[in-house]
């Protein structure tokens, strides 16, 4: 999955569990005991208990804890048809949420620059922005230059990432790779 939405339960806020993720995966059940047996064994019957409301308490926190940090995570995205990225980032603009650029994020991602306010994004040690020339491909699998479309791109990125482009000969078939210092100096890192 290229993308990955982060729903944290426990927010660095929160001293008891920072960082730390629920598993609400496969847990014992009560199921295949009968009622008596459930009855006889009052620890079966509370193990059975704290099953079925730990995942009802954990939604209500994974609920309101979205509500106030929601976030999406970058962590890796090698590109791909520019449309998806387009709808998703659309999506992520009117969500309000925050960006997390925590990896890679290559070619169509890139536009997620152009799409979120940039003081909704952040990037970590880690992110890689990688830009190029905009291209298609025939019905043979050539792929061609689209000129246009590269002029458009350009044009919609974010002054100070325009101005790096530009400074290094512009959009053309080579990636160009913004990270590091260069990087933290357009965009904040996140805390």
């Amino acid at each position: 999955m290229l993308f990955r939405h982060d729903m944290l339960l426990c927010r660095d806020r929160d001293k008891g569990c920072a960082g730390r993720r629920w598993n609400l995966g496969v847990r014992p059940t009560v199921d295949s005991l009968t009622r008596s047996e459930a009855f006889e064994d009052k620890s079966v019957m509370r193990l059975a208990i704290i099953h079925k409301v730990i995942p009802i308490v954990a939604l209500i926190c994974a609920l309101a804890a979205s509500a106030t940090h929601a976030e999406v995570r970058i962590i890796s995205s090698p590109g791909g048809q520019v449309g998806p990225f387009l709808d998703l980032f659309e999506r992520v603009r009117a969500s309000g949420e925050r960006v997390v650029i925590d990896g890679p994020c290559l070619s169509a991602c890139t536009l997620v620059l152009s799409m979120v306010p940039s003081e909704r994004i952040c990037v970590t040690r880690r992110a890689v922005l990688g830009f190029h020339a905009a291209r298609s491909m025939d019905r043979r699998g050539r792929l061609y230059a689209e000129p246009e479309a590269s002029d458009l791109v350009l044009q919609a990125y974010p002054a100070g990432v325009r101005n790096w482009i530009v400074r290094r000969g512009g959009l053309t078939s080579r990636l160009l790779l913004l990270r590091g210092r260069e990087l933290a100096a357009l965009y904040p890192s996140c805390r």
